[in-house]
């Protein structure tokens, strides 16, 4: 279709979480990189217009999609097919202006209906799953795509008759790459001697994990700890409060925006199991004891930490059966334990296959010059 030196029009839909939005970015950021115009479909949440002031080279597009309700018989359903429906209007209006030779779709709803578009447009499309269950939007809409580009190996089955690659789930750029320990730990105002402890609920932060902490903290060998606890923006005060009654070195905040100086401080992290969190640890080779979100769709997070678990990159504690001992006792034996934690940092980067971002760009590519359908 194209030749190799030609530029091509790339549209990806990746707003509404963190875990759509930052991997879609880091795609764009490739494609951008390689000459090619990309524009963006986000969603109208915070999250997204915030991200996307750091990236003002990205044109980028607001759909009014919204999660899909459970129960089809729920009045909110009338509600989401309707927004739907203005979203997939609003697709077509920009494929026909912006001409597209590529669609790709990171998941969630705002995915769906521009996925759909570029079907019925007959645009070369595909979805990204970046966890180990896929989504109900990305079940729908790979009925629809061209092919299926996968972060895990076994979420293949749950696309039976979809051809699928594995990419892995690609890192946002803007991540950084690691620091020398103790210039990462100079940034949080840290001591070199001690060891430290990261905790992270992801994008979203995690009051399960907040609240955990707090209670075993005092059950921890606090002689060598310190801790960078990054709350979300509900805990943090409760947090530093605690921290400093403890008489615990601590970085608190809801949020950090350099996360390669948190992950480089790192000795070993507490973190929910979302696939981006998942492959940003995997990317900065740490050992790690994770927390799946309980609450969820088809409890994927669970799925993503069975495969950190099985090949001994993590630890995996379910939220509701982890008491404050238990959970003490495992971070102390993990600290304690220097030659256990490599071994898991070192099976956390054979996870990571180090060019995500750039294996979904050559798809996308590849497919523009080939007017795949």
């Amino acid at each position: 279709m194209r030749s190799d030196q030609h530029p091509l029009r790339a549209v990806i839909a990746c707003g509404g979480t963190g875990g759509h939005l930052f991997p879609g970015l880091a795609v764009a950021e490739v494609l951008h990189a390689k000459g090619h115009e990309v524009l963006l479909f986000v969603s109208e949440k915070e999250i997204d217009s915030t991200a996307l002031n750091a990236h003002p080279q990205f044109r980028a597009e607001k759909l009014p999609s919204v999660g899909m309700p459970r129960n089809p018989l729920s009045p909110a359903f009338i509600g989401f097919l309707r927004r739907c429906l203005e979203s997939q209007r609003h697709s077509l209006w920009v494929f026909k202006k912006f001409r597209p030779h590529v669609v790709l779709g990171m998941g969630g709803f705002t995915s769906t209906p521009p996925i759909i578009a570029a079907r019925l447009r007959g645009i070369p499309s595909f979805i990204h799953e970046s966890n180990a269950i896929p989504g109900r939007a990305n079940k729908l809409a790979a009925r629809f795509a061209s092919r299926v580009l996968l972060g895990f190996e076994d979420c293949r089955a749950a696309f039976p008759g979809a051809e699928c690659i594995v990419t892995g789930t690609p890192v946002r750029k803007n991540l950084g790459q690691p620091l020398e320990r103790t210039a990462a730990l100079r940034a949080f105002n840290l001591e070199a001697e001690r060891q430290t402890l990261l905790v992270t609920g992801g994008s979203q932060g995690a009051t399960g994990i907040n609240q955990l902490l707090f209670k075993s903290v005092p059950l921890m060998n606090r002689s060598r700890l310190q801790i960078i606890h990054l709350t979300g923006k509900n805990d943090d005060r409760l947090a530093s409060a605690n921290y400093q009654r403890e008489e615990i070195p601590h970085f608190v905040a809801p949020f950090h925006h350099h996360m390669e100086e948190a992950y480089s401080a790192a000795d070993l992290v507490v973190s929910r199991s979302g696939a981006s969190s998942l492959s940003e640890v995997s990317r900065f080779g740490l050992p790690s004891v994770l927390i799946p979100y309980p609450f969820a769709t088809d409890d994927h997070q669970s799925a993503n930490a069975a495969i950190f678990t099985r090949v001994g990159a993590a630890e995996s504690l379910g939220e509701r059966e982890t008491t404050p001992e238990s959970f003490a006792k495992l971070v102390d034996s993990l600290l304690e334990d220097s030659s256990r934690r490599q071994t898991m940092s070192e099976a956390a980067r054979r996870l990571d296959p180090g060019t995500a971002a750039e294996n979904v760009a050559e798809v996308m590519e590849r497919a523009a010059r080939e007017g795949l359908k």
